[in-house]
Protein backbone atom coordinates (compact mmCIF):
# COMPACT_ATOMS: atom_id res chain seq x y z
CA UNK A 1 0.00 0.00 0.00
CA UNK A 2 1.44 3.17 -0.88
CA UNK A 3 2.31 5.75 1.98
CA UNK A 4 -0.43 8.71 0.26
CA UNK A 5 -2.89 6.00 0.57
CA UNK A 6 -2.51 4.94 4.03
CA UNK A 7 -1.99 8.39 5.32
CA UNK A 8 -5.23 9.20 3.75
CA UNK A 9 -7.07 6.08 5.52
CA UNK A 10 -5.83 6.97 8.86
CA UNK A 11 -6.51 11.18 8.37
CA UNK A 12 -10.15 9.48 7.94
CA UNK A 13 -10.24 7.23 10.55
CA UNK A 14 -8.45 9.68 13.34
CA UNK A 15 -10.84 12.31 12.79
CA UNK A 16 -14.22 9.70 12.48
CA UNK A 17 -12.73 7.85 16.16
CA UNK A 18 -12.05 11.47 17.68
CA UNK A 19 -15.57 12.59 16.46
CA UNK A 20 -17.73 9.63 17.26
CA UNK A 21 -16.12 8.02 20.12
CA UNK A 22 -13.52 10.06 22.36
CA UNK A 23 -16.04 13.23 21.94
CA UNK A 24 -19.10 11.30 22.78
CA UNK A 25 -17.62 9.97 26.30
CA UNK A 26 -18.60 11.59 29.09
CA UNK A 27 -15.70 14.03 30.53
CA UNK A 28 -14.89 13.18 34.08
CA UNK A 29 -16.27 16.12 35.35
CA UNK A 30 -15.41 18.07 32.49
CA UNK A 31 -12.02 17.48 33.67
CA UNK A 32 -10.22 14.74 31.18
CA UNK A 33 -10.76 15.38 27.36
CA UNK A 34 -9.32 12.06 25.91
CA UNK A 35 -7.81 13.23 22.45
CA UNK A 36 -6.31 10.78 19.90
CA UNK A 37 -6.57 12.61 16.66
CA UNK A 38 -3.03 14.74 16.65
CA UNK A 39 -1.46 10.88 16.54
CA UNK A 40 -1.76 11.41 12.86
CA UNK A 41 0.37 14.04 12.76
CA UNK A 42 2.88 12.34 14.93
CA UNK A 43 3.04 9.57 12.81
CA UNK A 44 3.31 11.36 9.69
CA UNK A 45 6.50 10.23 7.82
CA UNK A 46 9.90 12.07 8.10
CA UNK A 47 10.27 12.79 4.20
CA UNK A 48 7.59 15.33 4.74
CA UNK A 49 8.92 19.18 4.44
CA UNK A 50 8.21 21.30 7.53
CA UNK A 51 6.02 23.84 5.06
CA UNK A 52 4.13 20.25 4.30
CA UNK A 53 3.63 19.40 7.78
CA UNK A 54 2.80 22.78 8.64
CA UNK A 55 -0.27 22.48 6.29
CA UNK A 56 -1.69 19.07 6.66
CA UNK A 57 -1.69 19.83 10.57
CA UNK A 58 -3.63 23.07 9.74
CA UNK A 59 -6.16 21.28 7.52
CA UNK A 60 -6.43 18.08 9.71
CA UNK A 61 -7.11 20.32 12.81
CA UNK A 62 -9.67 22.58 10.65
CA UNK A 63 -11.62 18.80 9.37
CA UNK A 64 -11.81 17.74 13.35
CA UNK A 65 -13.05 21.90 13.84
CA UNK A 66 -15.47 21.50 11.02
CA UNK A 67 -16.58 18.44 12.84
CA UNK A 68 -16.91 19.46 16.29
CA UNK A 69 -17.94 22.91 15.88
CA UNK A 70 -14.90 24.53 17.54
CA UNK A 71 -13.66 27.27 15.41
CA UNK A 72 -9.76 27.06 14.95
CA UNK A 73 -9.30 25.73 18.31
CA UNK A 74 -7.78 21.85 17.10
CA UNK A 75 -6.69 23.43 14.05
CA UNK A 76 -4.13 25.94 15.69
CA UNK A 77 -2.86 23.20 18.37
CA UNK A 78 -2.47 20.77 15.24
CA UNK A 79 -0.22 23.15 13.45
CA UNK A 80 1.72 24.03 16.21
CA UNK A 81 3.12 20.50 17.06
CA UNK A 82 3.49 19.90 12.88
CA UNK A 83 5.45 22.94 13.29
CA UNK A 84 7.60 21.52 16.39
CA UNK A 85 8.25 18.04 15.11
CA UNK A 86 10.86 18.62 13.09
CA UNK A 87 12.83 20.64 15.82
CA UNK A 88 12.17 17.51 17.88
CA UNK A 89 12.70 14.63 16.09
CA UNK A 90 16.21 16.73 15.15
CA UNK A 91 16.98 16.89 18.52
CA UNK A 92 15.74 13.08 19.54
CA UNK A 93 18.06 11.58 16.65
CA UNK A 94 21.28 12.24 14.72
CA UNK A 95 21.71 13.57 11.65
CA UNK A 96 22.18 9.94 9.92
CA UNK A 97 19.42 7.96 12.11
CA UNK A 98 16.49 7.23 11.57
CA UNK A 99 15.19 9.93 9.11
CA UNK A 100 17.56 8.56 6.78
CA UNK A 101 16.51 4.99 7.32
CA UNK A 102 12.92 4.63 7.78
CA UNK A 103 10.04 6.00 6.42
CA UNK A 104 8.09 7.38 9.44
CA UNK A 105 8.89 7.72 13.44
CA UNK A 106 8.17 4.51 15.50
CA UNK A 107 9.43 2.38 18.57
CA UNK A 108 11.36 0.52 15.82
CA UNK A 109 12.84 3.21 13.90
CA UNK A 110 13.99 5.65 16.98
CA UNK A 111 14.22 3.46 20.08
CA UNK A 112 11.97 2.88 22.58
CA UNK A 113 13.22 6.46 24.70
CA UNK A 114 13.54 8.70 22.24
CA UNK A 115 10.24 7.76 20.59
CA UNK A 116 8.40 7.53 24.04
CA UNK A 117 9.81 11.30 24.46
CA UNK A 118 8.77 12.90 21.20
CA UNK A 119 5.50 11.03 21.91
CA UNK A 120 5.53 12.95 25.68
CA UNK A 121 6.86 15.95 24.68
CA UNK A 122 4.15 16.64 21.75
CA UNK A 123 1.23 15.46 23.46
CA UNK A 124 2.19 17.82 26.32
CA UNK A 125 2.79 20.74 24.16
CA UNK A 126 -0.38 19.88 22.38
CA UNK A 127 -2.51 19.88 25.17
CA UNK A 128 -0.81 22.62 26.70
CA UNK A 129 -2.18 25.20 23.81
CA UNK A 130 -5.62 23.19 23.44
CA UNK A 131 -6.19 23.54 27.20
CA UNK A 132 -4.61 27.07 27.16
CA UNK A 133 -6.92 28.55 23.89
CA UNK A 134 -9.94 26.75 25.56
CA UNK A 135 -10.05 28.26 28.69
CA UNK A 136 -8.20 31.47 28.05
CA UNK A 137 -8.98 32.66 31.65
CA UNK A 138 -6.73 32.26 34.79
CA UNK A 139 -9.12 31.98 37.47
CA UNK A 140 -7.54 28.98 38.82
CA UNK A 141 -3.92 27.90 37.53
CA UNK A 142 -4.45 24.31 39.50
CA UNK A 143 -7.38 23.48 37.36
CA UNK A 144 -5.45 24.51 34.70
CA UNK A 145 -2.58 22.49 35.50
CA UNK A 146 -4.44 19.50 36.67
CA UNK A 147 -6.40 19.77 33.22
CA UNK A 148 -3.70 19.65 31.34
CA UNK A 149 -1.77 16.54 33.40
CA UNK A 150 -4.83 14.69 33.38
CA UNK A 151 -5.78 14.89 29.89
CA UNK A 152 -2.13 14.30 28.62
CA UNK A 153 -2.36 11.34 31.28
CA UNK A 154 -5.39 9.85 29.32
CA UNK A 155 -4.13 10.30 26.32
CA UNK A 156 -1.12 8.47 26.49
CA UNK A 157 -2.58 5.91 27.57
CA UNK A 158 -4.68 5.81 24.71
CA UNK A 159 -1.85 6.14 21.92
CA UNK A 160 0.24 3.47 24.13
CA UNK A 161 -3.23 1.51 23.55
CA UNK A 162 -3.21 1.80 20.18
CA UNK A 163 0.55 1.36 19.09
CA UNK A 164 0.23 -1.73 20.86
CA UNK A 165 -2.91 -2.87 19.40
CA UNK A 166 -1.80 -1.50 15.58
CA UNK A 167 1.36 -2.26 15.05
CA UNK A 168 3.28 -0.66 12.41
CA UNK A 169 6.16 -2.89 10.61
CA UNK A 170 8.81 -0.23 9.48
CA UNK A 171 10.87 -1.30 6.89
CA UNK A 172 14.56 -0.32 7.06
CA UNK A 173 15.87 1.36 3.69
CA UNK A 174 19.34 0.26 1.99
CA UNK A 175 19.22 2.66 -0.58
CA UNK A 176 19.18 5.55 0.90
CA UNK A 177 20.54 8.01 -1.90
Amino acid sequence: MSELLKNTIRFILFILVQVFILSKMPHLHRFITPYLYFLYILWLPFSLSRAGLTFVGFFFGLCLDYFTKTPGLHAAACTLIAYVRPFVIGLLISQEGADKNYIAPSFVSMGWAPYATYVVVLTLLHHTYLVLLEWMNFGSFIYFVGKIIASTAVSLLLILLTELLFFRKQKFRTNTI
